[in-house]
């Protein structure tokens, strides 16, 4: 069964940390953090639509540049989320530059910034054609860890501490469809675009006894179903994927328990594990986590699989051991919940 994200470091474990999560037969794409992207093609970034960033270190969103860069004078609307002070952030980024020739572009490109506090969400818009000076006022919404809800998915946020306010995310689907491809075939049709509206169909929670129109091949043939009866033919429902990303953590009681109960049950996690348990002592004085402890709180959440990174550069050549050190805990903290 092929999932709907597939989530890859953008970097290497030594490098800007981040992931980008392109989604399966889309032109679209989310990325959690934004630190150097010179790894990712001009066509990747240009399928962004959603920007999450952790907090503003330079490692983790130096890259804003870029995908401005990219993004003018293009039809785009991209939205961004930070912790407190994040849009004084992109202003201090947006004032950088003169704007005076934007009035010139055809094509409209916006800015939806919001940042994130403990009880609510202050949003902000930048027009590219208004010189990126906002215009409408602020809005004000409560939050309680939903940042984005679509029909097929949702993302959520916990606020951790990194001696500043520092967010974790997780994104995840209501369910996931499953396309039996014979199934298909049997029944005449082809594999092609219309199978994104049967699944949106099927998130929007459209009348199982409701007509679905079926355009496929060449010369736009039509065949109408059901949409129950289509989806018990061709679809299996399963649970859908839980991915979450943690960077720049101190091991604090505070932290620990909220990324064990953010994180919980997640399929794949990405973890920072910035030092080995002996250089704990490096780790509390910059509040990141030790691999050890990356490894304990994967097992403690109960994790299907991690991925670790930002290795401080000491480890060079020797990131065996923090992998090593980190699967021991992971092993040793996931049997326990399993008892």
């Amino acid at each position: 069964m092929r999932p709907s994200f597939h989530p890859r470091l953008i970097n290497g474990p030594f490098d800007d940390p981040g992931i980008f999560i392109p989604f399966l037969f889309e032109k679209r794409a989310l990325i959690f953090d934004l630190g150097d992207i010179n790894s990712l093609s001009t066509r990747d970034i240009l399928k962004i639509s959603h920007i999450f960033v952790t907090h503003t270190h330079m490692d983790h969103f130096v890259g804003f540049d870029r995908v401005l860069r990219l993004f003018l004078g293009r039809e785009k609307k991209l939205y961004m989320y930070g912790p407190e002070g994040f849009i004084k952030n992109i202003e201090g980024k947006l004032a950088g530059y003169s704007w005076n020739l934007v009035g010139n572009f055809n094509n409209r490109l916006s800015l939806n910034v919001t940042e994130v506090y403990p009880d609510h969400l202050i949003s902000r818009q930048y027009l590219c054609q208004n010189r990126f000076i906002p215009i409408q006022e602020d809005i004000k919404e409560d939050f309680s860890a939903i940042l984005l809800k679509e029909p097929a998915l949702s993302v959520s946020a916990v606020i951790l501490d990194h001696s500043i306010p520092c967010l974790g995310f997780s994104i995840e689907e209501r369910f996931h469809v499953n396309i039996i491809k014979d199934r298909v075939i049997v029944l005449g049709l082809e594999i092609g675009p219309w199978l994104k509206e049967f699944k949106q169909a099927l998130f929007n929670g459209q009348d199982p006894d409701s007509e679905f129109k079926v355009t496929y091949g060449k010369g736009n043939k039509e065949k109408k179903f059901i949409l129950g009866d289509l989806s018990k033919q061709i679809a299996l429902i399963t649970p859908g994927q839980k991915i979450t990303y943690l960077a720049d953590v101190a091991y604090s009681k505070y932290n620990k328990e909220k990324i064990i109960e953010f994180a919980k049950n997640s399929d794949h996690l990405f973890i920072e594990a910035a030092f080995l348990e002996n250089n704990r002592d490096m780790a509390d004085k910059k509040y990141h986590l030790t691999a050890r402890q990356a490894g304990r709180l994967a097992g403690e959440a109960n994790i299907k699989q991690y991925t670790l990174f930002h290795f401080s550069p000491r480890y060079t050549g020797k990131e065996y051991l923090l992998i090593d050190e980190a699967r021991a805990a992971f092993e040793k903290y996931k049997i326990y919940q399993e008892l």
